[in-house]
């Protein structure tokens, strides 16, 4: 069963904070995508390097929804694939409601395991001033509501191809909500 469609993928082996769509990026077990400057077993974000680099790596796959784009095109933003530095862009799953630990198989093979949401950062109104506040809203209560995308692990690795489906597999026991990691 598809629940959505991989509409980009995007990976670099320098840091920087857009990266370049591919045809295809290879997701490698345990360690993210290969040859992105993300991939590895513990920390790779500088941030996190600088506060303890033995730390695992939960940042391995960063996902975002191009509905995203759309909502943020409405408000006057040019946002594409690969420009919030996200490794996968996906249609037709909303990503930001799924509970920790859900399962997405991309393509044919590959399994990525959610391990929770992308902290928005500064870099997003470097990328275009004031966008940094269309991907972080309010919910009803006043609190925040970060809409950057999602982070996961590779459980299993494989090809991932633009137009290869999504297949969402919840898991099992109470909704854990994603929080940020």
């Amino acid at each position: 069963m598809s629940d959505g469609t991989v509409t980009a993928v995007s990976s670099n082996g320098t840091y920087s904070f857009s990266k370049p769509n591919r045809a295809s990026i290879t997701l490698l077990a345990g360690l993210g995508v290969e040859g992105d400057v993300h991939a590895g077993v513990t920390v790779k974000h500088r941030s996190r390097v600088a506060r303890d680099p033995s730390r695992p790596n939960l940042r391995q796959v960063h996902l975002i929804q191009a509905e995203l784009f759309d909502e943020v095109a409405e408000a006057g933003f040019e946002v594409a694939p690969g420009d919030l530095g996200e490794n996968v862009t996906t249609r037709g799953v909303d990503l930001l409601v799924l509970p920790t630990g859900t399962l997405l198989r991309l393509g044919a093979e590959a399994v990525v395991e959610v391990t929770g949401l992308r902290n928005p950062c500064s870099q997003i109104d470097n990328f275009s001033h004031g966008l940094l506040k269309q991907v972080v809203g309010r919910d009803e209560n006043g609190g925040p509501v970060h809409k950057a995308g999602i982070m996961g692990i590779v459980l299993t690795g494989g090809e991932v191809r633009p137009g290869d489906p999504i297949a969402v597999e919840p898991p099992a026991g109470p909704h854990r909500p994603l929080e940020r990691v």
